[in-house]
């Protein structure tokens, strides 16, 4: 019997994976493990040049492999925006914790995200910011067992909303 006592999050880069899932993770005394950190441990290298090395196919392997064994508890998971493309990682996770998927409407998002490239984004070539939203906005939704709408959220109202709708 696998316990599901894991928050996983997932959203597009510069949804605010990380700083939220740090704060959560502080309020409700559990670690926190950010999946796009622990690539980089296991392979000793930083995910752009992952990327450029091994190419996007290469990277989402990787990326699925390590999310897929992930083995904690009492945990809040920030993925990287592209575990969505691995079902075994996804399965997984799901079957490990509740996963949250932070949605920030498109207009928020391209004014966060500058350099997508330095942040070790998977982008296929001729991929627009908008493409890749589209495309991984319906996966986020696919995989989301609770769905947090970021629009006019500050960092406390969604802890509120993920804390209140998680019942903690």
């Amino acid at each position: 019997m696998m316990l599901k006592d894991n928050i996983i999050l997932i959203g597009m880069p510069g949804a605010g994976k990380s700083t939220i899932g740090v704060i959560l993770a502080k309020i409700l005394g559990y670690t926190f493990i950010d999946s796009d950190i622990l690539i980089q441990e296991k392979t000793g290298k930083l995910l752009k040049d992952i990327i450029s090395e091994q190419g996007d196919d290469g990277f989402l392997e990787i990326e699925n492999q390590v999310n897929a064994s992930i083995d904690v508890h009492r945990c809040v998971i920030a993925t990287g925006g592209s575990v969505v493309y691995e079902k075994e990682a996804m399965q997984h996770l799901k079957n490990i914790g509740t996963v949250v998927y932070l949605s920030v409407p498109y207009e928020i998002l391209s004014k966060r995200l500058s350099n997508l490239a330095a942040r070790g984004v998977v982008l296929r070539k001729d991929q627009t910011l908008l493409d890749l939203y589209e495309e991984r906005s319906v996966l986020y939704e696919k995989y989301a067992d609770i769905t947090i709408l970021e629009q006019g959220m500050d960092i406390e109202a969604t802890l509120e909303q993920i804390l209140s709708t998680l019942k903690f």
